[in-house]
């Protein structure tokens, strides 16, 4: 694996154990969508049932783990330990990008977790153009190396063109997750990297035939606040500029499933009441990763358990007080839409048509 991107993922872990990287102004606006209070909710707290099925396999909870690291000594501690908690709490989980693993195939073991989680829902990870540059069978059997049951086809124009030495060719990007999505053996994600997914781009993954997005909306981790903090010059200046770029994580979920995608709302998810309204706007699951990362690098895998018992207890409290026990039910519950996300839920993909 060349220098630059074992650094690179150093970097990236050890950005992302601190909030220096969170947006600096713009919220995921989850806290613009209330739910209402239900006094009589004929429920006991032992009723609530939230399985839900994603990718093809059930979940005990809707919760994924998702998409951070690989590639290094540190980064395989991370995958393997959190896969492991995934697995035995019956959440999804979700590798860092794979490129690493492209480039220097000695590092796959650091994104094989299956001996430690064997019956994860577990989705590989993979740049757009990278994918684009590759042939289907390579890519095939990057994800038959670790057992993965989907791939996240990852969408990061916005922190590429900060990063140094990033790709500046974002071409036939379209045309890539059509091909993957007809000719790979396992589902395709299409999953951006903390900008958030348009209403128009939403559209344009349905038409190609993809079925999952996992939205990665701005709120959460600034993955171009990231690389503006390893960059210099011009770039760390462009980085500073676009810190806060993005569509707002709540938005992005409302787009998504106003298209009939299946989604996994990610972007700033920290609390079981995030997840839960993320899910009333039409998602499937929740998906955490910084704030699960920096419980387990504060009190290892203990550390993450808790956090993770905390969120649960959240959402089953809040579906409990929203009067619904099943997500599905969650997901049709009465909600109240509230501020700036009022305005981009008004935005519609035919806005700018002439």
């Amino acid at each position: 694996m060349s220098t630059d991107i074992k650094q690179r993922k150093v970097d990236h872990l050890d950005l992302c154990a601190t909030d220096a990287v969170a947006f600096k102004n713009q919220t995921n606006l989850l806290g613009d969508v209330r739910l209402m209070h239900q006094s009589l909710p004929d429920l006991a707290l032992s009723d609530l049932d939230l399985r839900v099925n994603l990718l093809g396999k059930e979940l005990r909870a809707p919760i994924v783990i998702a998409a951070m690291t690989g590639g290094t000594d540190r980064a395989a501690d991370v995958n393997h330990t959190l896969a492991a908690v995934a697995n035995d709490r019956g959440y999804g989980f979700g590798l860092g990008s794979q490129r690493a693993m492209q480039k220097s195939p000695e590092t796959a073991w650091t994104y094989q977790v299956r001996e430690r989680a064997p019956n994860v829902l577990l989705m590989g990870n993979v740049g757009v153009v990278q994918a684009r540059d590759m042939k289907t069978s390579e890519v095939q059997a990057m994800l038959d190396a670790i057992g993965a049951d989907a791939l996240c086809i990852h969408l990061n124009p916005a922190m590429e063109l900060v990063q140094p030495g990033g790709d500046r060719d974002f071409r036939d990007g379209t045309a890539t997750l059509k091909r993957f999505v007809q000719e790979l053996d396992v589902p395709v994600v299409a999953k951006e990297t903390g900008n958030g997914v348009s209403a128009e781009t939403a559209k344009r993954l349905a038409e190609t035939g993809v079925r999952y997005v996992d939205v990665s909306g701005a709120g959460g981790t600034s993955w171009v606040g990231v690389e503006a903090l390893r960059a210099e010059g011009v770039e760390r200046a462009l980085g500073e500029m676009l810190w806060d770029w993005g569509v707002p994580t709540a938005a992005a979920v409302h787009y998504a499933a106003r298209e009939g995608l299946t989604v996994i709302a990610t972007g700033g998810i920290r609390t079981g009441y995030d997840i839960a309204r993320a899910i009333a706007l039409g998602a499937t699951a929740g998906g955490i990763a910084r704030f699960v990362f920096q419980a387990f690098q504060q009190g290892g895998r203990e550390g993450a358990d808790r956090f993770l018992d905390q969120v649960e207890q959240e959402l089953r409290a809040v579906m409990l007080l929203s009067g619904c026990r099943t997500i599905d039910e969650l997901r049709r519950a009465p909600r109240i839409i509230r501020g700036e996300l009022r305005d981009w839920m008004g935005h519609h993909a035919d806005t700018h048509a002439r």
